[in-house]
């Protein structure tokens, strides 16, 4: 077990790390015939891009995709599809004077007892960055949900501790922030500038619904479609909590007000997010991911160094304030793999 392979018809392999050449991955399972080319998955890599925005680091990454199997003349051929990504402006040096101390929030403590040593570059295979490569397999992904007429939004719904109404969501990418509310914006703005002149980060809310999902995909018991979208969502790094629907606040309801009541026309409200018994139930599924602050603070911390001993560290480089909007495409990749991967599943059963 590696921990670098997701899915299992729709099957995803990665590599890279923030500071190394490059990263990329293969996907395999993909069928063949569909559209595809480096523009289609281009787009969603610009989307998460860094070097943008007020929220962002001052790294810069093009992060120009480049396929290097599986697709010929325009089309999947349904073999291994190979893509990767340079990396071109690492500046692996900002790392250099805290390459013997833990920093805290970051995975440097648990990847040395794991493996007994780490990549101090970034963090490498825990890095923000190795993200990048789940957003281009979601774009694959995402063209093969296109043909079956379902489609992802998902937009930020909280910043800081402020939120968003979702007003107008479909509209969402081309806001700051990916925000589905426009008045929401200036309020965002002030709170990440006070933050950032204050040497510290920012969490938040991100939401995804998706739309056009025949009911019936999802396995019984242990690979229930809502607990393999937490699965997915909860693998990217900064996610700390998933809910499903109405999620927590559910455990506040009675029966009469959290069951979603069903007449001829369908079902009257969607507190299940669109899975009943870890199945879909036609609805629109809504997730919503909990995206822990940017452990990088540029504020004094306490920790201790790879020798047990006590001391204090101030993190300098360059670091996002926080990871929206950057997260937001991470997340909606990672739902369409997990609905690829159920939608083949259940065809492979008829």
């Amino acid at each position: 077990m590696s921990g670098n392979t997701f899915g299992n018809l729709f099957k995803v392999v990665t590599y890279g790390e923030s500071h190394g050449p490059g990263l990329g991955g293969v996907i395999d399972g993909c069928p063949a015939g569909i559209e595809l080319n480096e523009d289609i998955i281009q787009l969603e890599l610009d989307r998460r891009k860094p070097g943008s925005g007020i929220a962002g680091t001052a790294r810069k990454e093009a992060d120009k995709v480049k396929i290097l199997s599986g697709v010929f003349e325009g089309r999947t051929t349904g073999t291994s599809i190979g893509f990767h990504i340079e990396n071109t402006d690492q500046r692996s040096r900002d790392y250099s004077k805290i390459m013997n101390v833990y920093r805290p929030g970051h995975a440097d403590l648990s990847y040395d007892a794991k493996y007994g040593f780490r990549d101090y570059r970034g963090g490498g295979r825990s890095s923000g960055r190795e993200t990048v490569s789940r957003v281009a397999a979601g774009a694959v992904a995402q063209e093969l949900l296109r043909l079956e007429g379902i489609t992802c939004n998902t937009y930020t719904v909280r910043i800081g501790g402020i939120d968003a109404v979702v007003k107008d969501p479909g509209s969402a990418y081309e806001r700051l922030f990916f925000s589905p509310d426009a008045d929401v914006l200036e309020k965002w703005e002030k709170r990440i500038m006070e933050v950032r002149s204050a040497g510290d980060t920012l969490g938040g809310v991100v939401e995804v619904c998706i739309k056009g999902v025949p009911a019936g995909l999802g396995e019984p018991v242990f690979d229930k479609l809502d607990a393999r979208l937490a699965y997915a969502l909860m693998s990217v790094g900064a996610v700390k909590g998933v809910e499903i629907g109405s999620g927590c606040s559910s455990a506040d309801a009675t029966g009469s007000e959290n069951n979603d009541f069903i007449n001829e026309k369908g079902f009257l409200s969607n507190n299940a997010g669109g899975i009943l018994g870890g199945i879909s139930s036609g609805q629109d599924i809504v997730v919503r991911a909990y995206v822990k602050p940017i452990p990088s603070i540029s504020k004094e911390q306490q920790t201790v160094d790879s020798e047990g001993h006590s001391t204090e560290i101030k993190i300098g480089g360059r670091h996002d304030i926080c990871a929206i909007p950057r997260i937001v495409p991470v997340l909606k990749a990672m739902a369409m793999l997990t609905i690829a991967d159920h939608l083949l599943l259940q065809r492979r059963m008829k």
